[in-house]
């Protein structure tokens, strides 16, 4: 390990793209495609955490099942990387049915939606990733193949034009959304189940990250899988990203075994501290504090300090700053809170009244 800091500089800097520089971001990278695909449970059994979640899915599915019929359409939300595309593979697996996957922005004019739902087969499982970012016109060819398993359209222009009707088998769609309050009332209405994933307990992750790292056939010991569970930001997504990355140090330096001393040196080379914030975290918070003394700061004031886009901020930084009571909302904008001052080591008091 004398060497670690000198020779991995440049294998670190070979082995990333510019897109995976974030590490804890919950946006999904191609790298993450990939793994997630190897290390995605397959059955209920093996999906970790959403324990309510899971246990009702149950119930409706084995009643589905045993009346011989379609499970009610899902819509599954929450924030992203918490594996509701899984979680929907996974219904379709149980319910014995073949699974289909799209997403809101892919399906761009109703002949791609028509033609989607025309190839579906008997109880199939249609599953609409980002579905609250389907335009209105395509919504409204969904609710009749959602609530009467029919595809309507018209053919023609004019006095001459006429409207048909195609039947189409019954199906199941699970919709997955990160913005429930984006999807629109009569959609949100035809779904039948609605379920909301919350972010993971250090336990949990622990499981998943011990699970995957099985999977990937890396040696990892009790105190390296509480470390990355307690620095994943509650997501899975972000456990599996950290242990491939923490391998790759093992894999250079270890012979594969992922150790504690290892595991921190890894942790801090990706500038990723003890709760999980990393470098972009810290300058967002810093520009707060230092910039602005603590006083609210509106989103494109901040986004343009940082030199990050809007959306970003408010997609991907401010969810978790959110829910550790890092940041809150106000009319007038952002404000740092307390634990903010005190986890970069400022005292609130030194900012009061300036």
């Amino acid at each position: 390990m004398e060497n670690f800091d000198s020779s991995y500089d440049k294998f670190f800097s070979s082995s990333m793209n510019d897109e995976e520089e974030r590490f804890v971001t919950t946006s999904k990278t191609e790298n993450d495609e990939v793994i997630e695909n190897v290390l995605r449970p397959r059955t209920m059994a093996e999906y970790v955490g959403q324990s309510k979640v899971k246990e009702n899915l149950k119930v409706y599915i084995s009643a589905a099942k045993k009346r011989h019929e379609a499970l009610d359409h899902v819509l599954l939300y929450g924030p992203p990387g918490l594996g509701k595309t899984t979680l929907a593979s996974i219904i379709a697996n149980e319910l014995g049915s073949n699974f289909k996957q799209t997403s809101g922005p892919a399906i761009e004019k109703p002949s791609d939606l028509a033609s989607i739902l025309t190839n579906l087969n008997e109880n199939d499982v249609l599953f609409i990733d980002e579905i609250h970012r389907l335009n209105h016109s395509i919504e409204e060819i969904l609710y009749p193949a959602m609530e009467d398993h029919a595809l309507d359209f018209v053919i023609g222009k004019g006095p001459s034009a006429r409207s048909m009707r195609i039947a189409l088998p019954n199906f199941t769609l699970v919709g997955a959304t990160t913005k429930a309050g984006m999807i629109t009332g009569p959609l949100r209405d035809r779904f039948g189940v609605i379920c909301k994933l919350e972010l993971y307990t250090n336990s949990e992750l622990e499981q998943i990250v011990k699970r995957s790292a099985g999977i990937l056939g890396a040696e990892i010991d009790g105190e390296s899988t509480k470390l990355i569970a307690s620095r994943c930001r509650g997501t899975p997504r972000i456990a599996n990203r950290l242990l491939k990355r923490v391998r790759d140090f093992a894999d250079v330096y270890e012979g594969g075994v992922i150790n504690k001393d290892l595991t921190l040196h890894a942790l801090s080379k990706m500038e990723i501290d003890d709760i999980g914030l990393d470098s972009i975290d810290r300058k967002m918070l810093k520009v707060m504090i230092e910039n602005f003394k603590g006083k609210p700061v509106g989103l494109d004031t901040l986004g343009a300090i940082t030199g990050e886009e809007v959306e970003t901020i408010e997609d991907v930084y401010e969810p978790y700053l959110l829910q550790i009571g890092f940041i809150a909302r106000t009319p007038r904008g952002r404000v740092p809170l307390e634990p903010a001052f005190k986890h970069l080591g400022y005292k609130l008091e030194d900012f009061i009244g300036r």
